[in-house]
């Protein structure tokens, strides 16, 4: 069997010189027609060619022409059609991300890594968090806070010192970013099903502005999280290199 290829690269000269010697080897087809799409870039790359086909049939295959490149496989224009037929999948549900600004705006976006609120100015953020409607903190005095996927707990959230989620594990990381009250409360670790609700208080002296895998939306004042099962991404790895390899081997380093 032939497989149907698509090529997509980022605007990096290593990306497109990447892009053009594969389609020299192998053809290239559209996406929406595709068995397989290459993502050539980084990770910031990957999210974003999973966000633009999520929704096509085809999995996405990632080779790192980028800088960090942990959602990515090793490049090599070599053997690439055995390496896909070879490839484990793993499945990933993103966060779905309702906010709601002081003006009474309202944003829907999707994250596959995180969805983060990030004080906008130079006072901390104050922030209220209700857990399936359950009040669970009345005041996160902190820098910001963030729910991450298992997938992206290796990301944003690690730095913050959140845990790292074994990938088919069903649970979200909630984690606080330089929390000053309570003292270095770290955050804590719900069940996928969870709903995490953000309130921002004192918003007009503390704006807060919320973001999704990079997708900002400023001065908000209500920020609701959920885990949305019904979009799979797709994502192809090599044969022990997947997630859940990478994922334990990031503990050990």
């Amino acid at each position: 069997m032939t497989l149907r290829i698509a090529f997509a690269a980022s605007h990096a000269p290593i990306a497109q010189a990447a892009r053009e010697s594969l389609i020299r080897q192998y053809g290239d087809h559209a996406e929406d027609g595709a068995d397989v799409i290459v993502a050539l870039g980084g990770d910031g790359f990957m999210l974003h060619t999973l966000h633009r086909t999520q929704g096509f049939a085809a999995p996405v295959y990632g080779m790192n022409r980028g800088t960090v490149g942990f959602l990515m496989n090793e490049y090599s224009d070599h053997g690439l059609v055995d390496r896909l037929q070879a490839a484990e999948e793993a499945v990933i549900n993103p966060l779905s991300m309702h906010a709601v600004t002081a003006s009474g705006a309202e944003h829907h976006e999707l994250a596959i890594n995180e969805v983060s609120l990030l004080r906008q100015g130079p006072q901390a953020a104050r922030l209220r968090i209700s857990v399936d409607g359950r009040l669970r903190m009345s005041e996160l005095v902190c820098d910001g806070a963030l729910v991450a996927t298992p997938a992206g707990s290796t990301a944003y959230n690690y730095s913050a010192h959140g845990p790292i989620l074994p990938i088919g594990s069903d649970v979200l990381a909630l984690t606080a970013m330089a929390a000053f009250r309570p003292r270095r409360w770290r955050g804590a670790l719900l069940p996928k099903t969870a709903e995490v609700r953000f309130e921002v208080l004192d918003a007009e002296k503390r704006p807060v502005m919320a973001e999704a895998d990079a997708r900002s939306v400023r001065d908000v004042v209500r920020v609701d999280i959920r885990s949305e099962p019904s979009i799979a991404h797709r994502v192809l790895f090599d044969p022990g290199h997947g997630l859940e390899e990478r994922l334990i081997q990031e503990q050990f380093v």
